[in-house]
């Protein structure tokens, strides 16, 4: 019984291969020479093999090919791999146009009149927008700045926002927006406390 090396058409490593003897008599030249010898390696065994006729050939059949349907997003126009399917390039950035900013921090400082529009602040305040309102250029009337302080809350409660200084002398007040959130927790005001 032959070895699984001599299965595979390779020599024995252990040498347990037995030579078969070699008849004393001239070898007709039409058989192959099939021993496993350590030289066996380079030699090589050819064997011719005639055609069949056509007659006896089965006759080839249309095989339809195999296709595997491929799930591609609908409205996909990005690149496809090889098979087919949707390749999504996390190295590439879609710089998609992005709309008008529907929020915006406003800074309002009196007109010439020194007046504070109000009510366009109101209509501002409700549509998510942080106004912050000046009053520093009224320096020397005191008293005017108190009658828009007082205008300014009357304004906030109707629209129900808190109105916040970010000054120690009230002239710099800030309203924020009817969904922005507001930290009070830390109010330390002026640069003095940031330089600290």
């Amino acid at each position: 019984m032959a070895n699984l090396w001599s299965f595979f058409g390779l020599p024995d490593p252990d040498g347990s291969v037995k030579k078969q003897k070699k008849p004393t008599g001239k070898k007709p030249e039409s058989q192959p020479v099939n021993e496993l010898t350590p030289n066996s390696l380079t030699q090589q065994t050819i064997v011719e093999i005639e055609p069949e006729t056509p007659a006896l050939l089965p006759t080839p059949t249309k095989q339809k090919p195999i296709t595997r349907k491929s799930v591609v997003p609908l409205n996909w126009n990005g690149p496809l791999t090889a098979d087919g399917e949707a390749f999504h390039d996390l190295g590439v950035q879609n710089l998609a146009r992005r709309s008008f900013p529907s929020r915006a921090l406003r800074y309002i400082a009196p007109n010439e009149k020194k007046q504070i529009p109000t009510r366009g602040i109101a209509q501002r305040v409700t549509n998510g927008d942080t106004i912050i309102v000046d009053l520093r250029s009224m320096f020397h009337m005191d008293s005017h700045q108190n009658a828009c302080r007082r205008e300014l809350k009357m304004m906030s409660e109707e629209v129900g926002v808190g109105i916040f200084a970010l000054d120690s002398e009230d002239k710099l007040l800030m309203i924020p927006g009817s969904d922005v959130i507001v930290d009070t927790g830390n109010h330390d005001l002026g640069i003095s406390t940031l330089m600290n």
